[in-house]
């Protein structure tokens, strides 16, 4: 419902990805994010991949709204890493098509390095 009457006009098409309404607050409460004494959930965002396991969340207060992009860039950013077999990682503020990291000995301590390049790339 929310897709139908707020999101797909916020970012112009339908989203991409499945959503989960939780009417009587049963998610919320096994995630941690259900609010007793207003009986409301905080919004939340949880990234579950393919196999049910939570690759990412954020949970903000209810005055503070979510960024629609950067979840996109998230999700975006864990296929790839799923896709990869986790040998490529993405850097901070990562998108599609810029430099990924190869994780292994070679880069510990030099993340920083590595990050400047591709933020060099970055828009």
């Amino acid at each position: 419902m929310w897709n139908e009457h707020e999101l797909s006009k916020m970012i112009g098409k339908d989203i991409p990805f499945a959503m989960l309404s939780d009417s009587d607050g049963s998610i919320g409460k096994m995630y941690g994010i259900y609010d007793e004494d207003s009986g409301v959930e905080t919004r939340g965002r949880f990234i579950i991949d393919p196999d049910g396991v939570v690759q990412g969340f954020e949970v903000l207060s209810p005055p503070v709204g979510r960024n629609v992009m950067e979840s996109f860039r998230q999700i975006q950013a864990f296929q790839l890493v799923r896709a990869s077999d986790g040998t490529e990682a993405t850097p901070s503020g990562w998108k599609p098509g810029k430099p990924t990291l190869k994780p292994g000995p070679n880069l510990v301590g030099k993340v920083w390095e590595v990050w400047k390049v591709s933020e060099a790339f970055d828009d």
